[in-house]
């Protein structure tokens, strides 16, 4: 099975996953740079570190199955990953991963917006998210046996 980066974008944070070839999913330390290109490098590292072969980025669509306001910036940036780093990317519904992200990780609601602030800026939850994301596509595709799909938007 091959090597999988599993991620969960944000304009300010990318959450990082990494899927091994057991088929399990561990979060990653997130990417909180504040330049874009340097996101793109830390992903680049990640890339080259672990020797993934395919990328798995959380797509944005509502509970009904419609696009949401930020499914456009998820196609530019997987548009973006592909044409960086020569890897197919999957898009996978990441409906309700952020929930279950807080679930996972026994958050309470932040008590004011500097609280929130500070649970963000750490980039936990958006990697806790892509680990979610990615666990549930290779659950999918390797816990039945099957192969990834040849449509990368599969």
């Amino acid at each position: 099975m091959p090597n999988y980066l599993g991620i969960d974008y944000g304009e300010k944070r990318v959450g990082l996953s990494h899927g091994d070839e057991l088929g399990f999913a561990f979060a990653l330390e997130a990417a909180t740079e504040t330049d874009p290109e340097a996101r793109f490098a830390r992903i680049g590292a990640e890339i080259a570190r672990r020797r993934v072969a395919a990328i798995v980025v959380g797509y944005p669509l509502r509970m009904d199955g419609s696009r949401s306001k930020t499914t456009d910036a998820v196609d530019a940036f997987a548009d973006e990953l592909a044409r960086r780093f020569g890897l197919p990317v999957h898009k996978w519904d990441e409906t309700l991963s952020s929930a279950a992200a807080e679930e996972a990780l026994g958050r309470r609601k932040p008590r004011s917006p500097q609280e929130r602030r500070a649970q963000a800026r750490t980039g936990e939850l958006d990697s806790k998210s892509a680990q979610i994301i990615l666990q549930g596509f290779l659950d999918r595709h390797h816990g039945a046996g099957l192969l990834p799909p040849d449509d990368p938007d599969a």
